[in-house]
């Protein structure tokens, strides 16, 4: 082990969406912020792409606008199911844009990284973080790995944010677990040539079904990329009776070859080998925070179920972590970071509520199609289920949907918490 010391005020474990806002927001507080990650940008991950008005406006507000308009630019959902298209933009509200983008992660990721580094940050890539540091009981930094080199060293910080994505190991290490109550996702995508590739729709399919009409479960999503190529999956929740024995590969080939003629999918020739993995939701993974530590992004389970949304959750929570060590940075307060799970549930707690129990309607796929059959015959109401899915209600109104969402939510005040 190399015995150069390192000292920062704050170490970020990984330099994803989630790591990456959290470094850009420490920088620009003026504080010295160290980023490792444990692969080299560019680097691809498995994700749809898409980025909701909710990631447009967090991207906005780190100044990264003017670079997204070089991608490709969407107005809204394409839902199909029961022979029935729906097309829904979205809608309009005083803090989100009526808009979305679809970029590649690996083109995301690094441009936000970079942002965070010209903020001021250190972004150390090819760096693993193998074990924290623990002195007198707090977590004091993180033994780091050089990849290339294959050297360890030392990295001390005042303060740890825990951002390594979905599996987590660093996290793990300090104790945080999924409560596996919560509903868990699994996805799987690739990708297609197709002449629709710039499309104003990103789609979704709520009535899968196999090349013999069998009812598949999960949806289906189609998001395309604007560079000849579309980004084509199929996700799942853990709700659904049979969900560890699903074969993502057969649901992902069974879908390419039944998805919508229009697209000109050619399923015997994904541009890449389809890759997938399983997503910890609705807030479910625990601790949030220990007394030198924080989890955000897809280490605490920030993924939204109704939808498998996960970037801009991801960059909320990094800023809202970034916001409390800040103030304790700056005031010496080191109690400030103890109010970030308060933070959360005043922020998500009873949405993710309603979206766990929505989870469950969705993983009994009789009840979601009769739900989606009725649905898809009423426009105003899929705009309604549109808005609260991608969690785009405006508080200031009192209109249709906000009182739906308001009576569901005083419906799920009343179902217990589960346990853990």
């Amino acid at each position: 082990m190399s015995t150069s010391l390192e000292r920062h005020d704050v170490l970020v474990v990984g330099g994803g969406p989630a790591g990456a806002a959290a470094s850009y927001w420490l920088a620009r507080a003026g504080h010295d912020v160290v980023c490792v990650e444990r692969k080299q940008f560019p680097r691809d991950k498995t994700c749809g792409d898409g980025l909701t008005p909710r990631a447009v406006k967090q991207l906005t507000d780190m100044g990264l606008y003017e670079q997204l308009t070089a991608f490709h630019r969407f107005d809204g959902l394409r839902a199909v199911a029961h022979d029935v298209t729906l097309e829904l933009a979205w809608p309009q509200h005083p803090i989100y844009p009526d808009h979305g983008f679809v970029v590649r992660r690996r083109d995301l990721d690094q441009l936000v990284a970079e942002r965070a580094v010209s903020a001021g940050a250190t972004l150390r890539q090819g760096t693993e973080a193998v074990r924290p540091i623990l002195r007198d009981g707090l977590v004091r930094g993180a033994v780091v790995k050089d990849k290339v080199a294959g050297e360890t060293s030392e990295i001390h910080a005042r303060y740890v944010v825990i951002a390594d994505g979905a599996n987590s190991r660093f996290g793990r290490a300090l104790g945080t677990a999924r409560n596996r109550t919560y509903p868990q996702g699994m996805a799987i995508r690739t990708y297609f040539e197709s002449p629709l590739h710039a499309e104003p729709w990103i789609e979704s399919a709520l009535d899968v079904r196999d090349r013999s009409g069998r009812s598949l479960p999960g949806y289906g999503w189609i998001f395309p990329v604007g560079d000849g190529t579309i980004n084509v999956g199929i996700g799942l929740l853990s709700t659904f009776r049979d969900f560890r024995d699903v074969n993502t590969s057969h649901l992902m080939a069974e879908w390419a070859a039944t998805a919508p003629g229009y697209w000109e999918i050619n399923p015997d020739k994904p541009l890449c080998a389809p890759t997938g993995g399983r997503i910890p939701m609705a807030g479910s993974v625990h601790p949030k925070v220990g007394p030198t530590w924080a989890v955000v992004g897809d280490a605490g389970g920030s993924t939204n179920p109704f939808n498998g949304e996960g970037i801009d959750y991801a960059y909320e929570t990094g800023r809202m972590v970034a916001g409390l060590l800040d103030e304790a940075l700056t005031t010496g307060d080191g109690l400030a970071l103890q109010r970030y799970p308060g933070m959360l549930a005043d922020e998500y707690g009873l949405y993710f509520k309603v979206a766990r129990l929505f989870a469950k309607v969705i993983g009994q796929p009789a009840l979601m199609r009769q739900l989606t059959r009725v649905g898809m015959q009423s426009h105003s109401l899929m705009d309604w289920v549109l808005r609260i899915m991608a969690n785009l209600l405006n508080p200031d109104e009192l209109g249709p949907a906000e009182a739906a969402y308001q009576a569901a939510a005083a419906i799920v005040r009343l179902v217990p918490e589960p346990l853990g």
